[in-house]
């Protein structure tokens, strides 16, 4: 995972200029200059965590720190302008939204039944989350 074309279509997606290889990880900065925003985003394609190995997905904010373990996929949406990494464990999906605009969203631990449920039965907070994940529930049913 995570092949040279795979950063390649990410950072069209996300607007940014160039992804630059730090000898573990691809590193990509995203500037949305009229709202002053920008963050950057680090992909580990293959790194220890713990006492296994898998994908890493880091974003660094002005304000914030955030990191997906175990990343077993991603899916962009050109119309949306925005990459969702996803991971998987247990029946429960956690998902790092990156945006074109120099945004992002963590959804953690969301129940895998969720991103197919009919989305008006919740309230708006859970809503949320399972319409944000949705974009990646072919990667998941084509593992099943």
């Amino acid at each position: 995972m995570f092949t040279k074309e795979d950063i390649d279509k990410i950072t069209g997606i996300l607007g940014s200029q160039e992804a630059i290889w730090e000898s573990d990880h691809h590193r990509i900065k995203v500037v949305q200059v009229e709202e002053k925003r920008s963050l950057v985003l680090e992909i580990y394609p293959d790194t220890a965590l713990g006492n296994k190995r898998g994908a890493l997905i880091v974003v660094y904010t002005g304000g914030a720190h955030l990191q997906l373990h175990n990343c077993s996929g991603y899916v962009v949406s050109e119309e949306l302008g925005e990459v969702t990494f996803v991971a998987e464990c247990e029946g429960r999906l956690s998902g790092l939204v990156v945006e074109r605009e120099a945004a992002s969203s963590l959804y953690a631990e969301v129940n895998s039944d969720l991103i197919s449920s009919d989305f008006s039965k919740f309230g708006v907070e859970v809503m949320l989350s399972g319409v944000a994940l949705s974009l990646a529930e072919d990667l998941f049913k084509s593992e099943k």
